[in-house]
């Protein structure tokens, strides 16, 4: 049985996993698309730097964050007297976190789903007269369902295990700011905590492993209806 505390950990994971990679599907889908088909000067560095955050110390990532979007930071500052937005030291800031740290898995899905898929489909739309928008949403969109399907769940599951740059841009607050990574940490960190880290992990492997489990079911039945 769940404490409170462990539940409000869990329902935290839970809301900033789905926030941030349902936020993150247009931004993988439009980088995505961009490097497949566009050569450009630079294509290579940009690249780089969206997958950046896959090589980078995940703590590295929440330092930067935290002085660029932190309160003591000038965008930060204008966002808080302009806007009322404060992400520093609150759960919308650990959904930035997430999506920075997840945003390569989502682009490199749909990225590999846009190159190898057939582009007969899209010519035959074009020649028959449709614009590229309706190509876009009408031919391509759907053939490249089960790559935004992959990077959806592979995001939702690389969010659930975000620790370090959550950590470091929005610390670990009880309630507001305390996912099951950081949760555990606590337990990890203090005598007799064992049993509660070890129901924590239990849950964010059965967690990981049925969103892996789903992403490849609807992958094959999106597959099968693009096909049939």
């Amino acid at each position: 049985m769940l404490s409170d505390f462990e539940f409000q950990a869990l329902l935290l994971s839970l809301k900033v996993a789905s926030v941030s990679s349902i936020f993150l599907i247009p931004f993988g889908i439009s980088i995505g698309f961009f490097l497949a088909r566009r050569n450009f000067f630079g294509k290579g560095v940009f690249d780089s730097i969206i997958h950046l955050p896959l090589v980078l110390p995940p703590v590295v990532i929440g330092y930067l964050l935290l002085i660029t979007l932190g309160q003591q930071s000038a965008l930060g500052y204008w966002l808080n007297e302009t806007m009322g937005i404060v992400f520093s030291f609150n759960w919308k800031g650990a959904v930035i976190a997430c999506m920075v740290v997840s945003l390569p898995l989502m682009v490199r899905a749909i990225r590999l789903n846009i190159e190898t898929f057939d582009r007969k489909y899209e010519q035959a739309a074009a020649t028959l007269g449709a614009s590229p928008i309706r190509v876009f949403f009408t031919i391509t969109l759907p053939l490249i369902t089960p790559g935004i399907i992959t990077g959806t769940m592979l995001s939702f599951a690389r969010s659930l295990g975000e620790f370090g740059a959550t950590i470091s841009f929005v610390s670990n607050i009880p309630g507001e700011t305390q996912t099951i990574p950081l949760a555990m940490f606590n337990f990890i960190e203090t005598p007799g905590g064992e049993e509660g880290a070890m129901r924590l992990c239990i849950i964010s492997v059965a967690i990981a492993l049925s969103s892996l489990l789903v992403s490849e079911w609807l992958t094959r039945i999106s597959r099968r209806h693009s096909e049939g």
